[in-house]
């Protein structure tokens, strides 16, 4: 499979858009914990990172060290996310562009263009540009969705210490066999999504 390149922001460059963030999320689907959105911006002339690619096809040792590169050679990169609390009022869909808006906030100047993953967002009240599966052609985006991605893992195995029955630190929040065993059992967490079937359904066995 092709990595993701900078053509897309190449091409931007040379129409003198200086400032483009790649923008992605993570955490829509699972049941539990927070969605975590993050926003890179590279400068112009930045060279392709070598095994840069969409963070689902990595393992977590190559997101890790990628990170770490990513972090060093961006012009900035920013986090927004959005709470349990905050996804259960507001729904996934606006509670995720919440965490893009914040990250995208949090950046030291505000992009001239944005390359998200996906569909196109309005509510972010900026140019941009949506990709569907933007982080296997950005590299701009790919970086965004590992560190995204990196960050939120981290979370979830911090939280797996608290409570060890739910296999955070191994499913991330997502609703596999053991944890919707463990759900079925202990009843949900404040740290679950109460409006997320099967969260929502109660006792499932």
């Amino acid at each position: 499979m092709n990595a993701p390149t900078l053509e897309r922001e190449q091409a931007l460059w040379d129409k003198g858009y200086e400032v483009i963030a790649g923008l992605d999320e993570v955490g829509r689907g699972p049941l539990a914990g927070p969605v975590i959105a993050a926003a890179v911006v590279f400068s112009p002339g930045q060279l392709c990172i070598e095994g840069l690619n969409d963070s689902k096809l990595l393992t977590s040792l190559a997101r890790e060290r990628l990170q770490e590169v990513v972090k060093n050679q961006a012009f900035a990169w920013t986090l927004g996310a959005a709470s349990v609390k905050e996804i259960d009022r507001l729904n996934i869909r606006r509670a995720t562009i919440l965490a893009m808006q914040r990250a995208l906030a949090r950046l030291p100047i505000s992009p001239h263009q944005v390359l998200v993953d996906g569909n196109p967002v309005p509510e972010l009240g900026l140019p941009h540009e949506a990709i569907v599966k933007g982080d296997r052609v950005s590299q701009s985006i790919a970086a965004a969705s590992v560190v995204a991605k990196c960050v939120r893992d981290r979370l979830m195995e911090r939280l797996a210490k608290r409570y060890p029955e739910f296999n955070w630190d191994r499913n991330k929040g997502y609703g596999t066999a053991a944890h919707l065993r463990a759900l079925d059992e202990l009843g949900p967490t404040e740290h679950h999504r109460k409006t997320f079937s099967p969260v929502a359904q109660g006792r499932l066995l």
